[in-house]
Protein backbone atom coordinates (compact mmCIF):
# COMPACT_ATOMS: atom_id res chain seq x y z
CA UNK A 1 0.00 0.00 0.00
CA UNK A 2 1.11 3.33 -0.83
CA UNK A 3 0.32 6.12 1.25
CA UNK A 4 1.07 9.70 -0.90
CA UNK A 5 2.50 12.73 1.03
CA UNK A 6 2.92 9.79 3.80
CA UNK A 7 -0.72 10.82 5.56
CA UNK A 8 -1.35 9.06 8.56
CA UNK A 9 2.22 7.43 8.26
CA UNK A 10 4.47 7.64 11.89
CA UNK A 11 7.92 8.89 10.96
CA UNK A 12 9.50 9.90 14.23
CA UNK A 13 8.32 10.38 18.18
CA UNK A 14 8.58 13.83 19.13
CA UNK A 15 8.09 15.82 22.60
CA UNK A 16 7.69 19.06 21.58
CA UNK A 17 3.80 19.92 20.30
CA UNK A 18 0.95 17.80 20.39
CA UNK A 19 -2.03 17.56 17.64
CA UNK A 20 -6.00 16.56 18.31
CA UNK A 21 -7.54 17.82 15.24
CA UNK A 22 -10.97 16.28 15.93
CA UNK A 23 -11.20 18.05 19.92
CA UNK A 24 -8.99 21.43 18.57
CA UNK A 25 -6.22 20.77 20.88
CA UNK A 26 -2.65 22.11 20.21
CA UNK A 27 -0.29 21.22 23.11
CA UNK A 28 3.62 23.06 23.17
CA UNK A 29 5.61 20.10 25.57
CA UNK A 30 2.21 19.19 27.24
CA UNK A 31 0.70 23.11 27.56
CA UNK A 32 -2.48 24.30 25.48
CA UNK A 33 -0.65 26.64 22.92
CA UNK A 34 -3.63 28.87 23.47
CA UNK A 35 -3.08 29.63 26.59
CA UNK A 36 0.73 30.00 26.57
CA UNK A 37 -0.39 32.89 23.53
CA UNK A 38 -2.19 34.80 26.08
CA UNK A 39 -0.04 34.27 29.43
CA UNK A 40 3.82 34.33 28.02
CA UNK A 41 6.31 35.94 25.85
CA UNK A 42 8.42 34.80 22.76
CA UNK A 43 11.29 34.17 24.39
CA UNK A 44 9.74 32.18 27.01
CA UNK A 45 7.73 29.70 24.77
CA UNK A 46 10.72 29.27 22.87
CA UNK A 47 12.96 28.26 25.96
CA UNK A 48 9.88 25.87 26.52
CA UNK A 49 10.54 24.42 23.32
CA UNK A 50 14.40 24.61 23.06
CA UNK A 51 14.66 23.71 27.13
CA UNK A 52 11.63 21.88 28.06
CA UNK A 53 10.51 23.29 30.55
CA UNK A 54 9.00 26.96 31.04
CA UNK A 55 12.37 29.30 32.57
CA UNK A 56 12.52 30.61 36.06
CA UNK A 57 12.44 34.69 36.27
CA UNK A 58 16.44 34.05 36.57
CA UNK A 59 16.71 31.68 33.25
CA UNK A 60 15.11 34.39 31.78
CA UNK A 61 17.01 37.13 32.61
CA UNK A 62 19.82 35.27 31.29
CA UNK A 63 18.53 33.64 28.07
CA UNK A 64 17.05 37.30 27.37
CA UNK A 65 20.67 38.92 27.42
CA UNK A 66 22.12 36.11 25.36
CA UNK A 67 19.08 36.52 22.82
CA UNK A 68 19.64 40.58 22.26
CA UNK A 69 23.91 39.41 21.83
CA UNK A 70 22.32 37.10 18.83
CA UNK A 71 20.68 39.97 17.16
CA UNK A 72 23.76 41.64 15.34
CA UNK A 73 24.27 39.93 11.52
CA UNK A 74 27.84 39.12 11.26
CA UNK A 75 29.64 41.40 8.12
CA UNK A 76 29.51 38.81 6.13
CA UNK A 77 26.05 38.50 6.33
CA UNK A 78 25.58 42.12 5.44
CA UNK A 79 27.84 42.11 2.61
CA UNK A 80 25.56 38.99 0.91
CA UNK A 81 22.00 40.81 2.08
CA UNK A 82 23.49 43.37 -0.54
CA UNK A 83 24.27 41.25 -3.14
CA UNK A 84 20.91 39.77 -3.14
CA UNK A 85 18.94 40.34 -6.49
CA UNK A 86 16.03 42.88 -6.01
CA UNK A 87 14.29 40.99 -8.50
CA UNK A 88 14.17 37.73 -6.27
CA UNK A 89 10.54 36.98 -4.53
CA UNK A 90 11.15 37.90 -0.71
CA UNK A 91 10.92 34.78 0.38
CA UNK A 92 13.72 33.55 -1.76
CA UNK A 93 15.62 36.35 -1.06
CA UNK A 94 15.12 35.17 2.45
CA UNK A 95 16.46 31.67 1.45
CA UNK A 96 19.48 32.51 0.29
CA UNK A 97 20.41 34.97 3.20
CA UNK A 98 19.94 32.21 5.42
CA UNK A 99 22.19 30.03 3.72
CA UNK A 100 24.65 32.48 4.16
CA UNK A 101 24.58 32.10 7.79
CA UNK A 102 26.35 28.59 7.51
CA UNK A 103 29.34 29.67 8.68
CA UNK A 104 31.77 28.03 11.56
CA UNK A 105 30.20 28.88 14.55
CA UNK A 106 27.06 26.77 13.02
CA UNK A 107 29.17 23.81 12.07
CA UNK A 108 28.74 20.40 13.90
CA UNK A 109 26.08 18.81 16.17
CA UNK A 110 23.18 20.95 16.64
CA UNK A 111 22.82 22.93 19.81
CA UNK A 112 20.25 25.28 21.24
CA UNK A 113 22.94 28.37 20.91
CA UNK A 114 22.66 28.10 17.32
CA UNK A 115 18.79 27.87 17.43
CA UNK A 116 18.68 31.16 19.65
CA UNK A 117 21.48 32.69 17.05
CA UNK A 118 19.38 31.65 14.20
CA UNK A 119 15.57 32.99 15.89
CA UNK A 120 17.33 36.10 17.05
CA UNK A 121 18.97 36.71 13.34
CA UNK A 122 15.63 36.76 11.47
CA UNK A 123 13.89 39.77 12.24
CA UNK A 124 17.15 41.66 11.00
CA UNK A 125 17.47 39.59 7.90
CA UNK A 126 13.72 39.90 6.95
CA UNK A 127 13.75 43.50 8.22
CA UNK A 128 16.30 44.43 6.24
CA UNK A 129 15.34 42.90 2.71
CA UNK A 130 12.19 43.98 2.92
CA UNK A 131 13.60 47.66 3.23
CA UNK A 132 16.45 46.90 0.50
CA UNK A 133 13.30 45.91 -1.88
CA UNK A 134 11.68 49.29 -1.15
CA UNK A 135 14.77 51.80 -1.40
CA UNK A 136 15.18 52.32 2.48
CA UNK A 137 18.66 52.50 3.85
CA UNK A 138 19.22 48.96 6.16
CA UNK A 139 18.99 48.76 9.44
CA UNK A 140 21.95 46.36 10.65
CA UNK A 141 22.91 47.67 14.26
CA UNK A 142 21.17 46.26 17.54
CA UNK A 143 18.41 49.21 18.45
CA UNK A 144 19.90 51.33 20.96
CA UNK A 145 16.76 50.32 23.27
CA UNK A 146 17.81 47.06 23.66
CA UNK A 147 15.03 46.27 26.21
CA UNK A 148 12.54 45.68 23.21
CA UNK A 149 11.43 42.03 22.92
CA UNK A 150 11.81 39.99 20.06
CA UNK A 151 8.44 40.60 18.20
CA UNK A 152 8.88 44.62 19.33
CA UNK A 153 12.20 44.59 17.87
CA UNK A 154 11.24 42.75 14.37
CA UNK A 155 8.23 46.06 13.70
CA UNK A 156 10.59 48.30 14.90
CA UNK A 157 13.56 46.68 12.30
CA UNK A 158 10.16 47.10 9.81
CA UNK A 159 9.43 50.54 10.42
CA UNK A 160 11.79 52.81 11.93
CA UNK A 161 10.04 53.64 15.00
CA UNK A 162 8.83 52.10 18.35
CA UNK A 163 5.66 49.68 18.03
CA UNK A 164 2.48 50.38 19.93
CA UNK A 165 1.96 47.75 22.74
CA UNK A 166 -1.35 46.66 20.97
CA UNK A 167 0.29 46.00 18.14
CA UNK A 168 3.64 43.86 19.96
CA UNK A 169 0.90 41.81 22.13
CA UNK A 170 -1.25 41.02 18.72
CA UNK A 171 1.68 40.33 16.44
CA UNK A 172 3.59 38.02 19.59
CA UNK A 173 -0.25 35.86 20.08
CA UNK A 174 -0.04 35.06 16.37
CA UNK A 175 3.88 34.31 16.39
CA UNK A 176 3.54 32.11 19.59
CA UNK A 177 0.98 30.44 17.95
CA UNK A 178 2.87 29.43 14.93
CA UNK A 179 6.13 28.40 16.43
CA UNK A 180 5.22 24.68 16.04
CA UNK A 181 3.00 22.19 14.25
CA UNK A 182 4.22 18.92 14.61
CA UNK A 183 5.57 17.43 11.29
CA UNK A 184 4.04 19.35 8.84
CA UNK A 185 6.40 19.35 5.16
CA UNK A 186 8.04 22.19 6.10
CA UNK A 187 9.38 20.29 9.56
CA UNK A 188 9.60 17.60 7.90
CA UNK A 189 12.06 18.66 5.34
CA UNK A 190 14.28 20.19 8.35
CA UNK A 191 14.38 16.51 9.95
CA UNK A 192 15.22 14.73 7.09
CA UNK A 193 18.73 17.09 6.14
CA UNK A 194 19.40 17.06 10.04
CA UNK A 195 19.05 13.05 10.40
CA UNK A 196 21.99 13.11 7.50
CA UNK A 197 23.91 14.64 10.28
CA UNK A 198 24.29 18.18 8.37
CA UNK A 199 24.28 21.28 10.17
CA UNK A 200 21.91 23.20 11.57
CA UNK A 201 21.64 25.91 8.70
CA UNK A 202 21.21 23.65 5.59
CA UNK A 203 18.47 22.17 7.59
CA UNK A 204 16.82 25.41 8.74
CA UNK A 205 17.39 26.51 4.64
CA UNK A 206 15.51 23.53 3.55
CA UNK A 207 12.47 24.35 5.79
CA UNK A 208 12.32 27.43 4.28
CA UNK A 209 12.41 26.27 0.94
CA UNK A 210 9.67 24.31 1.58
CA UNK A 211 7.77 26.92 4.00
CA UNK A 212 7.58 29.00 0.30
CA UNK A 213 5.75 26.62 -1.34
CA UNK A 214 2.08 28.05 -1.74
CA UNK A 215 0.82 24.78 -0.32
CA UNK A 216 2.55 25.57 2.91
CA UNK A 217 3.11 29.17 3.67
CA UNK A 218 1.03 31.59 1.29
CA UNK A 219 -2.62 31.17 2.89
CA UNK A 220 -2.58 34.60 4.83
CA UNK A 221 -2.13 36.23 1.90
CA UNK A 222 -5.10 34.81 0.11
CA UNK A 223 -6.79 35.72 3.08
CA UNK A 224 -6.11 39.08 2.32
CA UNK A 225 -7.31 38.61 -1.13
CA UNK A 226 -10.45 37.21 -0.43
CA UNK A 227 -11.26 39.89 2.33
CA UNK A 228 -10.31 42.60 0.00
CA UNK A 229 -12.64 41.31 -2.85
CA UNK A 230 -15.86 41.06 -0.34
CA UNK A 231 -14.97 45.19 0.55
CA UNK A 232 -18.06 45.68 2.43
CA UNK A 233 -20.27 43.81 4.77
CA UNK A 234 -23.51 44.02 2.48
CA UNK A 235 -21.02 42.32 -0.48
CA UNK A 236 -20.34 39.64 2.34
CA UNK A 237 -23.08 37.09 1.68
CA UNK A 238 -23.68 37.67 -1.86
CA UNK A 239 -20.23 37.17 -2.38
CA UNK A 240 -19.54 33.73 -0.46
CA UNK A 241 -22.46 32.35 -1.68
CA UNK A 242 -21.63 33.34 -5.12
CA UNK A 243 -17.86 31.23 -4.51
CA UNK A 244 -19.74 28.23 -2.95
CA UNK A 245 -22.38 27.93 -5.50
CA UNK A 246 -19.41 27.58 -8.02
CA UNK A 247 -17.29 25.14 -5.65
CA UNK A 248 -14.42 27.57 -4.75
CA UNK A 249 -12.48 27.33 -2.10
CA UNK A 250 -13.14 30.21 1.19
CA UNK A 251 -10.00 30.67 2.19
CA UNK A 252 -8.84 30.63 5.76
CA UNK A 253 -11.41 28.21 6.53
CA UNK A 254 -10.92 23.95 7.24
CA UNK A 255 -7.90 22.54 7.88
CA UNK A 256 -6.19 18.82 6.81
CA UNK A 257 -5.95 18.49 10.58
CA UNK A 258 -8.44 20.18 12.52
CA UNK A 259 -12.15 18.66 11.91
CA UNK A 260 -13.24 21.88 14.50
CA UNK A 261 -12.39 25.14 15.70
CA UNK A 262 -8.40 25.60 15.04
CA UNK A 263 -7.60 26.36 18.96
CA UNK A 264 -5.36 29.01 17.25
CA UNK A 265 -7.79 31.21 15.83
CA UNK A 266 -9.97 30.89 18.58
CA UNK A 267 -6.40 32.84 20.54
CA UNK A 268 -6.35 35.23 18.03
CA UNK A 269 -9.77 35.87 17.33
CA UNK A 270 -9.64 36.82 21.51
CA UNK A 271 -6.49 39.18 20.54
CA UNK A 272 -8.46 40.99 18.18
CA UNK A 273 -10.56 42.09 21.08
CA UNK A 274 -7.05 43.89 21.88
CA UNK A 275 -7.25 45.91 18.65
CA UNK A 276 -9.59 48.89 18.27
CA UNK A 277 -13.29 47.94 17.94
CA UNK A 278 -13.87 50.16 15.64
CA UNK A 279 -11.54 49.07 12.83
CA UNK A 280 -13.68 48.26 9.88
CA UNK A 281 -11.57 45.61 8.89
CA UNK A 282 -11.45 43.60 11.72
CA UNK A 283 -15.02 44.38 11.57
CA UNK A 284 -15.70 42.36 8.39
CA UNK A 285 -13.40 39.53 9.16
CA UNK A 286 -15.53 38.90 12.37
CA UNK A 287 -19.00 39.45 9.86
CA UNK A 288 -16.98 37.47 7.25
CA UNK A 289 -16.35 34.43 10.09
CA UNK A 290 -19.73 33.97 11.26
CA UNK A 291 -21.23 34.37 7.53
CA UNK A 292 -19.15 31.98 6.37
CA UNK A 293 -19.49 29.11 9.28
CA UNK A 294 -23.17 29.61 8.47
CA UNK A 295 -22.99 28.92 4.93
CA UNK A 296 -20.97 26.02 5.00
CA UNK A 297 -23.10 24.46 7.16
CA UNK A 298 -25.64 24.92 4.65
CA UNK A 299 -23.71 24.06 1.65
CA UNK A 300 -21.17 21.59 2.78
CA UNK A 301 -22.92 19.87 6.04
CA UNK A 302 -21.01 17.58 8.62
CA UNK A 303 -18.02 18.77 7.19
CA UNK A 304 -17.17 20.78 10.12
CA UNK A 305 -15.24 23.57 8.37
CA UNK A 306 -14.21 26.47 10.71
CA UNK A 307 -11.61 29.62 10.53
CA UNK A 308 -7.94 28.61 10.79
CA UNK A 309 -5.57 29.91 12.35
CA UNK A 310 -4.38 32.13 8.86
CA UNK A 311 -7.85 33.51 8.48
CA UNK A 312 -7.33 35.53 11.99
CA UNK A 313 -3.41 36.13 11.24
CA UNK A 314 -4.53 37.79 7.91
CA UNK A 315 -6.93 40.08 10.22
CA UNK A 316 -4.23 40.92 12.63
CA UNK A 317 -1.37 41.44 10.29
CA UNK A 318 -3.84 43.97 8.32
CA UNK A 319 -5.15 45.80 10.92
CA UNK A 320 -1.43 46.55 12.68
CA UNK A 321 -0.41 47.56 9.23
CA UNK A 322 1.87 44.07 7.99
CA UNK A 323 2.53 44.23 4.14
CA UNK A 324 0.75 41.10 2.70
CA UNK A 325 4.08 40.08 1.14
CA UNK A 326 5.80 39.86 5.01
CA UNK A 327 3.27 37.21 5.96
CA UNK A 328 4.95 34.11 4.70
CA UNK A 329 8.52 35.58 6.12
CA UNK A 330 7.05 36.95 9.45
CA UNK A 331 5.24 32.94 9.44
CA UNK A 332 8.58 32.17 8.95
CA UNK A 333 10.55 34.03 11.82
CA UNK A 334 8.26 32.11 14.33
CA UNK A 335 8.24 28.89 12.77
CA UNK A 336 11.62 29.21 13.02
CA UNK A 337 11.63 27.78 16.41
CA UNK A 338 10.06 25.00 16.01
CA UNK A 339 12.14 23.95 13.28
CA UNK A 340 15.12 24.32 14.96
CA UNK A 341 13.80 22.66 18.10
CA UNK A 342 12.78 19.82 15.87
CA UNK A 343 16.33 19.41 14.48
CA UNK A 344 18.02 19.87 18.53
CA UNK A 345 15.23 16.50 18.68
CA UNK A 346 16.66 14.45 15.90
CA UNK A 347 20.28 15.13 16.58
CA UNK A 348 19.61 13.82 19.74
CA UNK A 349 17.96 10.36 18.84
CA UNK A 350 19.61 10.57 15.12
CA UNK A 351 18.11 8.29 12.28
CA UNK A 352 18.96 8.51 8.80
CA UNK A 353 15.40 9.39 7.06
CA UNK A 354 15.30 6.62 3.88
CA UNK A 355 11.72 5.73 2.99
CA UNK A 356 11.24 3.96 -0.13
CA UNK A 357 9.15 4.59 -3.54
CA UNK A 358 6.77 2.16 -5.36
CA UNK A 359 8.35 1.60 -8.77
CA UNK A 360 5.45 1.98 -11.63
CA UNK A 361 6.83 2.14 -14.66
CA UNK A 362 7.76 0.28 -17.55
CA UNK A 363 9.85 -3.29 -17.18
CA UNK A 364 11.59 -4.44 -20.59
CA UNK A 365 12.59 -7.86 -21.01
CA UNK A 366 15.74 -7.45 -23.11
CA UNK A 367 17.69 -4.40 -24.46
CA UNK A 368 18.66 -3.47 -27.46
CA UNK A 369 22.49 -2.69 -28.07
CA UNK A 370 23.75 -1.58 -31.40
Amino acid sequence: MVDKGLKGVIAAETELSFIDGDQGILLYRGYEAKQLAVRYSFEEVAYLLWYGSLPTPAELTAFKAKWVRYRQLPEPVIHCLKQIPSDMDLMSQLRTAVSSLGMKPFEGTPQADHAIALTAMMPALIANLYRAQNEQPLMTSIPTNESLNHTAHYLYLLTGELPSDVHVNALEAYMILTMEHGLNASTFTARVIASTESDIVSALTGAIGAMKGPLHGGAPSAVTDMLEAIGTPERVEPWLREQLEQRRRLMGFGHRIYRTRDPRAEALKQRIALLESHDPWLNLALLVEDTAVRLLAEYKPGRGLYTNVEFYAAAIMRAIGMPSELFTPTFTASRTVGWTAHILEQASDNVIYRPEAKYVGPRHSSVNVS
